[in-house]
Formats: C-alpha cells, structure tokens, sequence
C-alpha cells in the first residue's frame, strides 16, 4: 500500500494538497512498472513537501550543486535495483523517498503552459514520483521518452491532458 505524507508551506493557494498529492503518486506508481507496489502488504511512503522556490534552491545547491530553484526535486530512498525486493521488507514499511515543489516555479510554469496550478503540480508529483522509482530522463532520449509516456498515461488516469504535446498558437 502507498501512503503519502503531504506538507505544505504558507503561500501555497487553498487546495487539498494532500489528496492531489495521493491521487499523482498513486498514478504514477500503477503506470510504472512498480505497479504492484500501489497493493502490496508493506506501507511504501513517499513525503511530498510544498515550498518555497528559496528552499528548493537551498537544497539543490546543497545536493546536486545548482545555485538555483527549480521546480521539483526528488530524493529516492531506495537503490533503484532494490526495489523489485521491497516484498522482503521485515518491518512493514519502506520510505521511497521525499519530492519538493517549489512554489513561483511552479506557478509560473503553470501560466506559461497555460494550465491550472493543480494539474501542473500534479505533473510534477508525478515525474518526481518516477524518479523515486529509478526512472530518469537525464540518461538520454530513449529513457526521457520512456519516462514521459509513462507520465503520459498516469496524468491520463487523472484526466490531465498530455503535458508534453506541442500547443499549436
């Protein structure tokens, strides 16, 4: 089973966080192909964190050496090639890790895209919820596109239109 541990930083608009967070992790694990993570026996959590675009920008210099905020940081708790073994887990649960969204990114983002603040961070929960579970884009086209079209088809679950389709002007 999944659970999700939502916190959220003052100036984030008035939603409910915590079950959009749920609902994207939830989808993109079934679209992964660590499906049966989403109804296993262990508790699998994932903590999702609304923020500031300063502390966003904190932790990527202080992790992955970029001076600057980006709009979603994840941080995986488990080897990639460990978690196919996540059914041997002895205690019951396992932490797959933590995403950070950071707000104005986000936001400007949305209204760049010309999509609503929610479905964005919906994307971005979801692509971070992929990099907790060994997906990467950064490793070259092959693995970019596989990445995307399963993000595809998780936002498509939560009727959230194709995030990577070319808006036509």
């Amino acid at each position: 089973m999944i659970h999700v541990e939502t916190a959220v930083e003052a100036g984030w608009p008035d939603l409910d966080w915590s079950a959009l967070a749920d609902r994207a992790v939830r989808a993109a694990v079934e679209a992964s192909a660590y499906g049966p993570i989403a109804t296993a026996a262990y508790a699998a959590e994932v903590s999702v964190r609304l923020t500031s675009d300063e502390e966003v920008r904190a932790l990527n210099r202080d992790y992955r050496g970029k001076d600057k905020a980006t709009n979603v940081l994840s941080f995986p708790m488990v080897q990639a090639d460990l978690l196919e073994a996540l059914d041997n887990s002895d205690d019951g649960e396992v932490l797959l890790g933590d995403i950070v969204l950071a707000r104005d990114v986000t936001g400007r983002e949305a209204a760049e895209k010309d999509v609503p603040l929610h479905e964005h961070a919906t994307h971005l929960i979801v692509h971070g919820t992929l990099h907790l579970l060994g997906y990467d884009h950064e490793q070259g086209d092959a693995e970019a596109d596989a990445m995307e079209e399963i993000e595809r088809a998780a936002l498509a679950t939560l009727g959230i239109s194709d995030p990577y389709a070319v808006r036509e002007a």
